[in-house]
């Protein structure tokens, strides 16, 4: 008697968004001028016209926040996404923006992040940058902090969303090994995202109050070695704290979040085609 092939199973992780190639291409365009908003105090050479307007800097890259919406416009539109992606996109935008004055103004202590890293992972690099930029929007609108550092907080977060979902095996790692793989990249990721909003505000610290402050006549040597004195300085306490509470949220509480996750995704079948049956005579 013949015995039945073994059916091979594959754990293929479901996408809530799947980007096409113009949301690739609009994310690109969004993120070079992004490089350029963050470091243009290191690739703006002393007597260029952009040092020369360093005060208004601020407000022209603030115009990223128009690019940004039109990325998640586009992905979202591009995707077809559904409602239960939607919903799921709104629930864990809210709940991501909840977490996040918990700990805010507490040595850095921002439980937010560490839901943000598992989101991206289990629902891919595109649901993770909507997802990292609609939360730092909500929790903007929910704790006041709107102002021109905002579209710059929206950046990095997705930024640091997204990253979380190019992380290897995203459909056979599983266990102890991926929750400590997804505990060191949000622990460099923490750090990773304090550097990158320190270089949008160090530039408009004043030169006459310090000499870590950003010069625009200095060369770029000098600047550098300020640069990561500033950091140093100020910002070291404050980022060591929410690696920290990443870390240890991820471990305790990670592979529970992460089967959740999983779960509702499944159930969700956010890419199953439509069928429709026949109607009832």
């Amino acid at each position: 008697m013949n015995e039945p092939m073994p059916v091979r199973r594959t754990d293929r992780q479901a996408r809530a968004l799947r980007l096409g190639a113009r949301s690739w291409l609009a994310l690109a365009l969004v993120s070079a001028v992004g490089v350029a908003g963050f470091g243009w105090p290191f690739l703006a050479p002393p007597e260029s016209a952009v040092n020369a307007h360093a005060a208004d800097a601020p407000w022209l890259f603030a115009g990223l926040l128009v690019l940004l919406v039109a990325v998640v416009a586009a992905a979202l539109s591009e995707s077809g996404l559904g409602p239960k992606a939607v919903a799921m996109l709104g629930v864990l935008a809210a709940a991501g923006a909840a977490l996040r004055p918990i700990g805010a103004g507490t040595a850095g202590l921002e439980p937010m992040f560490f839901l943000m890293v598992l989101s991206g992972r289990v629902l891919g690099p595109g649901f993770g940058f909507a997802l990292g930029s609609v939360t730092m929007f909500a929790s903007a609108l929910l704790t006041g902090g709107v102002g021109p550092w905002m579209p710059f907080q929206m950046l990095a977060m997705g930024w640091f969303t997204m990253g979380a979902g190019f992380l290897p095996g995203p459909d056979r790692l599983r266990g102890r090994a991926e929750v400590w793989m997804l505990a060191g990249y949000g622990f460099l990721a923490a750090f990773a995202y304090g550097t990158v909003m320190n270089m949008a505000g160090w530039p408009f610290m004043s030169a006459l109050a310090s000499n870590i402050a950003f010069s625009a006549d200095a060369p770029l040597a000098t600047n550098l070695a300020r640069f990561v004195a500033y950091c140093l300085a100020t910002s070291l306490g404050w980022d060591l704290g929410r690696a920290v509470i990443t870390v240890v949220l991820t471990l305790t509480v990670g592979a529970t979040v992460l089967r959740a996750l999983r779960r509702a995704t499944r159930r969700a079948a956010f890419e199953a085609p439509v069928t429709f049956g026949d109607a009832p005579r």
